[in-house]
Protein backbone atom coordinates (compact mmCIF):
# COMPACT_ATOMS: atom_id res chain seq x y z
CA UNK A 1 0.00 0.00 0.00
CA UNK A 2 1.34 3.70 -0.67
CA UNK A 3 1.50 5.24 2.49
CA UNK A 4 1.89 8.91 0.75
CA UNK A 5 4.10 11.33 0.62
CA UNK A 6 3.46 12.73 4.78
CA UNK A 7 3.60 9.26 5.98
CA UNK A 8 6.72 8.24 4.32
CA UNK A 9 8.78 11.09 4.77
CA UNK A 10 7.38 13.01 7.64
CA UNK A 11 10.59 13.48 9.65
CA UNK A 12 11.94 15.49 6.50
CA UNK A 13 9.01 17.56 6.17
CA UNK A 14 7.44 20.40 8.31
CA UNK A 15 5.02 17.77 10.03
CA UNK A 16 3.53 18.47 13.26
CA UNK A 17 2.03 16.72 16.16
CA UNK A 18 -1.29 18.50 14.90
CA UNK A 19 -0.28 18.34 10.70
CA UNK A 20 -3.19 15.82 9.53
CA UNK A 21 -1.54 13.01 7.58
CA UNK A 22 -3.81 13.15 4.84
CA UNK A 23 -3.09 11.31 1.47
CA UNK A 24 -4.65 10.11 -1.77
CA UNK A 25 -1.76 8.27 -2.72
CA UNK A 26 0.64 10.56 -4.05
CA UNK A 27 4.43 9.58 -4.39
CA UNK A 28 6.16 6.31 -4.85
CA UNK A 29 6.25 6.97 -8.68
CA UNK A 30 7.37 4.36 -11.29
CA UNK A 31 11.40 4.97 -12.36
CA UNK A 32 11.74 3.39 -15.94
CA UNK A 33 14.93 2.58 -17.42
CA UNK A 34 15.01 3.08 -21.16
CA UNK A 35 14.64 0.08 -23.19
CA UNK A 36 15.68 2.17 -26.76
CA UNK A 37 16.47 6.01 -26.63
CA UNK A 38 19.49 5.20 -24.21
CA UNK A 39 21.59 4.05 -27.84
CA UNK A 40 21.12 7.83 -29.03
CA UNK A 41 21.81 9.37 -26.01
CA UNK A 42 25.06 7.35 -25.26
CA UNK A 43 24.88 7.30 -21.27
CA UNK A 44 25.30 4.09 -19.31
CA UNK A 45 21.68 4.30 -17.50
CA UNK A 46 18.78 6.53 -18.43
CA UNK A 47 15.78 6.57 -16.49
CA UNK A 48 12.26 7.84 -16.74
CA UNK A 49 10.49 9.46 -13.23
CA UNK A 50 6.80 8.61 -14.33
CA UNK A 51 5.33 11.77 -12.19
CA UNK A 52 2.37 10.80 -14.14
CA UNK A 53 1.26 8.09 -11.70
CA UNK A 54 0.41 10.14 -9.09
CA UNK A 55 -3.78 10.44 -8.33
CA UNK A 56 -4.32 13.43 -10.31
CA UNK A 57 -2.11 12.66 -13.02
CA UNK A 58 1.34 15.36 -12.79
CA UNK A 59 3.93 15.83 -10.03
CA UNK A 60 1.95 18.80 -8.54
CA UNK A 61 0.05 15.62 -6.28
CA UNK A 62 3.85 15.73 -4.49
CA UNK A 63 3.43 19.47 -2.94
CA UNK A 64 -0.20 19.85 -2.72
CA UNK A 65 -1.00 17.11 -0.03
CA UNK A 66 1.75 19.13 2.27
CA UNK A 67 0.13 22.80 1.36
CA UNK A 68 -2.89 21.10 1.97
CA UNK A 69 -2.09 19.08 4.85
CA UNK A 70 -0.91 22.34 6.77
CA UNK A 71 -4.14 24.35 5.77
CA UNK A 72 -6.23 22.26 7.48
CA UNK A 73 -3.70 21.88 10.35
CA UNK A 74 -4.45 25.96 10.73
CA UNK A 75 -8.25 25.26 10.37
CA UNK A 76 -8.56 26.74 6.89
CA UNK A 77 -11.66 25.34 5.06
CA UNK A 78 -10.71 27.53 1.59
CA UNK A 79 -7.80 27.05 -0.55
CA UNK A 80 -7.05 28.82 -4.00
CA UNK A 81 -4.37 28.68 -6.85
CA UNK A 82 -3.62 30.40 -10.00
CA UNK A 83 -3.20 27.49 -12.80
CA UNK A 84 -2.38 26.70 -16.40
CA UNK A 85 -3.91 23.44 -15.40
CA UNK A 86 -1.78 20.71 -13.28
CA UNK A 87 -2.22 22.79 -10.19
CA UNK A 88 -6.14 23.76 -10.92
CA UNK A 89 -6.72 19.53 -10.61
CA UNK A 90 -4.45 18.68 -7.75
CA UNK A 91 -6.01 21.46 -5.71
CA UNK A 92 -9.39 20.42 -6.79
CA UNK A 93 -8.72 16.56 -5.87
CA UNK A 94 -7.43 17.18 -2.48
CA UNK A 95 -9.95 19.83 -2.00
CA UNK A 96 -12.93 17.54 -3.02
CA UNK A 97 -11.26 14.57 -0.62
CA UNK A 98 -11.08 16.58 2.48
CA UNK A 99 -14.16 19.06 1.89
CA UNK A 100 -12.27 22.27 1.52
CA UNK A 101 -13.80 25.20 -0.77
CA UNK A 102 -11.64 24.93 -4.17
CA UNK A 103 -11.23 28.68 -6.22
CA UNK A 104 -9.13 28.28 -9.28
CA UNK A 105 -8.37 31.24 -11.74
CA UNK A 106 -7.37 29.85 -15.25
CA UNK A 107 -6.18 32.25 -18.31
CA UNK A 108 -9.13 31.43 -20.62
CA UNK A 109 -7.97 29.25 -23.59
CA UNK A 110 -4.78 28.25 -22.31
CA UNK A 111 -5.47 25.64 -20.24
CA UNK A 112 -5.47 21.91 -21.82
CA UNK A 113 -9.03 20.14 -21.81
CA UNK A 114 -7.84 17.29 -20.08
CA UNK A 115 -6.67 19.33 -17.19
CA UNK A 116 -9.78 21.92 -16.90
CA UNK A 117 -12.19 18.24 -16.99
CA UNK A 118 -10.28 17.29 -13.92
CA UNK A 119 -10.92 20.73 -11.77
CA UNK A 120 -14.99 20.85 -13.47
CA UNK A 121 -14.89 16.89 -12.21
CA UNK A 122 -13.92 17.86 -8.57
CA UNK A 123 -16.72 20.29 -8.09
CA UNK A 124 -13.71 23.13 -8.20
CA UNK A 125 -14.90 27.00 -8.63
CA UNK A 126 -13.29 28.50 -11.36
CA UNK A 127 -12.83 31.67 -12.95
CA UNK A 128 -11.40 32.08 -16.13
CA UNK A 129 -9.31 35.37 -16.79
CA UNK A 130 -8.70 37.15 -20.50
CA UNK A 131 -5.05 37.11 -19.27
CA UNK A 132 -1.88 34.76 -18.63
CA UNK A 133 -0.82 32.57 -15.70
CA UNK A 134 1.21 35.24 -14.40
CA UNK A 135 -1.58 37.35 -14.16
CA UNK A 136 -3.89 34.94 -12.79
CA UNK A 137 -1.18 34.29 -10.10
CA UNK A 138 -1.28 38.32 -9.11
CA UNK A 139 -5.20 37.68 -8.74
CA UNK A 140 -5.04 34.60 -6.64
CA UNK A 141 -2.54 36.35 -4.29
CA UNK A 142 -4.45 39.49 -3.69
CA UNK A 143 -7.94 37.13 -3.20
CA UNK A 144 -6.02 35.13 -0.24
CA UNK A 145 -4.89 38.40 1.29
CA UNK A 146 -8.02 39.67 1.24
CA UNK A 147 -9.65 36.41 2.85
CA UNK A 148 -9.18 33.64 4.93
CA UNK A 149 -7.99 31.37 1.74
CA UNK A 150 -4.85 29.63 1.99
CA UNK A 151 -2.94 30.06 -1.39
CA UNK A 152 -1.70 26.80 -2.56
CA UNK A 153 0.84 27.67 -5.97
CA UNK A 154 4.48 26.66 -5.46
CA UNK A 155 5.32 30.04 -4.20
CA UNK A 156 3.71 28.72 -0.90
CA UNK A 157 7.12 26.69 0.97
CA UNK A 158 4.76 23.39 2.03
CA UNK A 159 4.16 22.77 -2.04
CA UNK A 160 8.52 22.88 -2.37
CA UNK A 161 8.87 20.56 0.80
CA UNK A 162 6.42 18.36 -0.83
CA UNK A 163 7.90 17.54 -4.63
CA UNK A 164 11.71 17.26 -3.18
CA UNK A 165 10.58 14.05 -2.07
CA UNK A 166 10.85 12.27 -5.50
CA UNK A 167 14.62 13.25 -5.25
CA UNK A 168 14.59 10.86 -2.55
CA UNK A 169 12.73 8.43 -4.05
CA UNK A 170 15.17 8.54 -6.99
CA UNK A 171 18.02 8.07 -5.08
CA UNK A 172 16.26 4.84 -2.89
CA UNK A 173 15.59 3.43 -6.31
CA UNK A 174 18.78 3.91 -7.81
CA UNK A 175 21.09 3.93 -5.04
CA UNK A 176 22.36 6.89 -5.47
CA UNK A 177 22.02 10.05 -6.84
CA UNK A 178 22.08 10.69 -11.03
CA UNK A 179 25.17 12.13 -12.39
CA UNK A 180 22.57 14.39 -14.74
CA UNK A 181 18.79 15.13 -13.52
CA UNK A 182 16.95 16.66 -16.77
CA UNK A 183 13.50 18.69 -15.66
CA UNK A 184 10.98 20.99 -17.59
CA UNK A 185 11.10 24.43 -16.10
CA UNK A 186 8.11 26.46 -15.87
CA UNK A 187 6.97 28.33 -12.92
CA UNK A 188 10.47 26.54 -11.63
CA UNK A 189 8.97 25.64 -8.61
CA UNK A 190 10.07 21.44 -9.47
CA UNK A 191 14.01 21.89 -10.36
CA UNK A 192 13.74 24.39 -7.01
CA UNK A 193 12.29 21.52 -4.45
CA UNK A 194 14.09 18.44 -6.70
CA UNK A 195 17.56 20.45 -6.16
CA UNK A 196 16.73 21.24 -2.25
CA UNK A 197 15.66 17.52 -1.90
CA UNK A 198 19.50 16.29 -3.37
CA UNK A 199 21.34 18.43 -0.84
CA UNK A 200 18.95 17.32 2.04
CA UNK A 201 20.41 14.05 1.32
CA UNK A 202 23.71 14.98 0.84
CA UNK A 203 23.71 16.15 4.19
CA UNK A 204 22.34 12.67 5.48
CA UNK A 205 24.70 11.02 3.72
CA UNK A 206 28.12 13.17 2.87
CA UNK A 207 29.62 10.16 0.31
CA UNK A 208 26.64 11.00 -2.14
CA UNK A 209 27.36 12.62 -5.48
CA UNK A 210 25.04 15.51 -6.29
CA UNK A 211 23.54 15.40 -9.73
CA UNK A 212 24.18 18.35 -12.48
CA UNK A 213 20.58 19.81 -13.00
CA UNK A 214 19.53 20.37 -16.60
CA UNK A 215 16.21 23.04 -16.43
CA UNK A 216 14.49 23.31 -19.87
CA UNK A 217 11.96 25.97 -20.93
CA UNK A 218 9.88 26.44 -24.04
CA UNK A 219 11.85 28.86 -26.67
CA UNK A 220 8.18 30.67 -26.42
CA UNK A 221 8.62 30.61 -23.21
CA UNK A 222 12.16 31.56 -21.90
CA UNK A 223 12.37 34.18 -19.72
CA UNK A 224 14.85 32.42 -17.18
CA UNK A 225 16.96 31.52 -20.48
CA UNK A 226 16.91 35.06 -21.46
CA UNK A 227 17.13 36.94 -18.26
CA UNK A 228 13.74 38.91 -19.56
CA UNK A 229 10.03 38.52 -18.57
CA UNK A 230 7.88 37.38 -21.54
CA UNK A 231 4.64 39.01 -21.13
CA UNK A 232 3.04 36.89 -24.19
CA UNK A 233 4.99 33.73 -23.56
CA UNK A 234 3.72 30.98 -26.24
CA UNK A 235 4.24 27.37 -26.95
CA UNK A 236 2.36 24.23 -27.36
CA UNK A 237 3.75 22.90 -23.81
CA UNK A 238 0.80 24.44 -21.46
CA UNK A 239 1.89 23.72 -18.87
CA UNK A 240 5.40 25.49 -19.59
CA UNK A 241 3.64 28.61 -21.03
CA UNK A 242 4.91 30.86 -17.96
CA UNK A 243 6.22 34.07 -19.09
CA UNK A 244 7.38 35.43 -15.16
CA UNK A 245 7.93 32.11 -13.15
CA UNK A 246 7.49 32.53 -9.04
CA UNK A 247 10.62 30.59 -8.37
CA UNK A 248 12.48 31.79 -10.80
CA UNK A 249 15.86 33.23 -8.41
CA UNK A 250 15.59 29.81 -6.73
CA UNK A 251 16.10 28.13 -10.42
CA UNK A 252 19.08 30.24 -10.82
CA UNK A 253 20.22 29.08 -7.51
CA UNK A 254 19.85 25.52 -8.01
CA UNK A 255 22.09 25.81 -11.74
CA UNK A 256 24.75 27.53 -10.87
CA UNK A 257 25.27 25.66 -7.24
CA UNK A 258 25.04 22.01 -9.66
CA UNK A 259 27.28 23.74 -12.28
CA UNK A 260 23.77 22.98 -14.38
CA UNK A 261 21.99 24.47 -16.86
CA UNK A 262 18.45 26.19 -17.85
CA UNK A 263 18.02 26.31 -21.65
CA UNK A 264 15.46 26.13 -23.90
CA UNK A 265 14.16 23.60 -26.57
CA UNK A 266 11.88 24.50 -29.56
CA UNK A 267 7.97 23.04 -29.89
CA UNK A 268 8.81 21.12 -32.42
CA UNK A 269 11.51 19.33 -30.11
CA UNK A 270 9.68 19.13 -27.61
CA UNK A 271 6.83 17.23 -29.84
CA UNK A 272 10.05 15.20 -30.98
CA UNK A 273 10.86 13.77 -27.46
CA UNK A 274 6.66 13.30 -27.04
CA UNK A 275 6.89 11.25 -29.86
CA UNK A 276 9.77 8.91 -29.24
CA UNK A 277 9.03 8.29 -25.98
CA UNK A 278 5.14 7.16 -26.59
CA UNK A 279 6.62 5.20 -29.62
CA UNK A 280 10.06 3.88 -28.33
CA UNK A 281 9.39 3.41 -24.98
CA UNK A 282 5.71 3.12 -24.62
CA UNK A 283 5.08 6.38 -22.30
CA UNK A 284 2.82 8.88 -22.99
CA UNK A 285 3.26 11.87 -20.94
CA UNK A 286 1.87 15.34 -21.87
CA UNK A 287 4.08 17.85 -23.83
CA UNK A 288 5.93 19.96 -21.17
CA UNK A 289 7.12 16.66 -19.56
CA UNK A 290 8.40 16.02 -23.08
CA UNK A 291 10.70 19.03 -22.83
CA UNK A 292 13.45 17.00 -20.54
CA UNK A 293 13.99 14.16 -22.98
CA UNK A 294 14.03 17.10 -25.44
CA UNK A 295 16.61 18.98 -23.63
CA UNK A 296 18.99 15.95 -23.15
CA UNK A 297 18.69 15.06 -26.71
CA UNK A 298 19.23 18.57 -27.81
CA UNK A 299 22.97 17.97 -25.75
CA UNK A 300 23.47 14.41 -26.97
CA UNK A 301 22.93 15.54 -30.49
CA UNK A 302 25.38 18.91 -30.14
CA UNK A 303 28.03 16.57 -29.12
CA UNK A 304 28.10 16.04 -25.46
CA UNK A 305 29.62 12.61 -24.26
CA UNK A 306 27.38 10.95 -21.73
CA UNK A 307 29.39 7.84 -21.86
CA UNK A 308 29.37 6.21 -18.10
CA UNK A 309 26.72 8.52 -16.56
CA UNK A 310 23.36 7.78 -15.29
CA UNK A 311 20.68 10.19 -15.98
CA UNK A 312 17.29 10.83 -14.99
CA UNK A 313 14.49 12.65 -16.88
CA UNK A 314 11.43 13.71 -14.91
CA UNK A 315 8.57 13.09 -16.71
CA UNK A 316 5.60 15.27 -15.06
CA UNK A 317 2.20 14.27 -15.82
CA UNK A 318 0.15 11.91 -18.02
CA UNK A 319 -0.14 12.45 -22.08
CA UNK A 320 -4.02 12.16 -20.98
CA UNK A 321 -3.73 16.01 -19.49
CA UNK A 322 -3.75 17.11 -23.38
CA UNK A 323 -4.84 14.88 -25.37
CA UNK A 324 -5.58 17.38 -28.15
CA UNK A 325 -2.44 16.95 -28.71
CA UNK A 326 -2.19 13.27 -29.89
CA UNK A 327 -4.42 13.72 -32.66
CA UNK A 328 -1.66 15.20 -34.46
CA UNK A 329 0.45 12.59 -34.40
CA UNK A 330 -0.21 10.36 -38.29
CA UNK A 331 -0.78 6.13 -36.92
CA UNK A 332 1.35 4.12 -38.42
CA UNK A 333 -2.11 2.39 -39.42
CA UNK A 334 -5.42 2.79 -38.96
CA UNK A 335 -7.85 2.09 -42.08
CA UNK A 336 -11.71 0.66 -42.35
CA UNK A 337 -11.91 -2.92 -43.14
CA UNK A 338 -14.75 -5.16 -44.14
CA UNK A 339 -15.45 -7.48 -40.87
CA UNK A 340 -13.29 -10.34 -42.50
CA UNK A 341 -10.02 -11.83 -41.30
CA UNK A 342 -8.46 -11.95 -44.52
CA UNK A 343 -9.27 -8.84 -45.73
CA UNK A 344 -7.44 -7.71 -42.13
CA UNK A 345 -4.49 -9.54 -43.11
CA UNK A 346 -3.58 -8.19 -46.29
CA UNK A 347 -3.99 -4.47 -45.06
CA UNK A 348 -1.87 -4.98 -41.90
CA UNK A 349 0.33 -7.16 -44.65
CA UNK A 350 0.53 -10.36 -42.39
CA UNK A 351 -0.29 -12.89 -45.43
Amino acid sequence: MNLGVLERYKEFLPVTSNTPLISLGEGDTPLVASNRIIDEVGCERLFFKLEGCNPTGSFKDRGMVVAVAKAMEKGVSSIACASTGNTSASAAAYGAHYNLRTTIIVPKGKIAKGKLAQAVAYGAHIAMIDGNFDQALNIVKELCEKHPIELVNSINPNRIEGQKTASFEIIDDIGSAPDHLFIPVGNAGNITAYWKGFLEAKRRNKKLTLPVMNGFQAEGSAPIVNNQIVKNPQTIASAIRIGNPASWEKAINARDESNGIIDSVSDSDILEAYKKLASMEGIFCEPASAASLAGLLKKANAGEDFSGKSIVCVLTGNGLKDPDISSTIEPVSMNEYSADISDVERALDLT
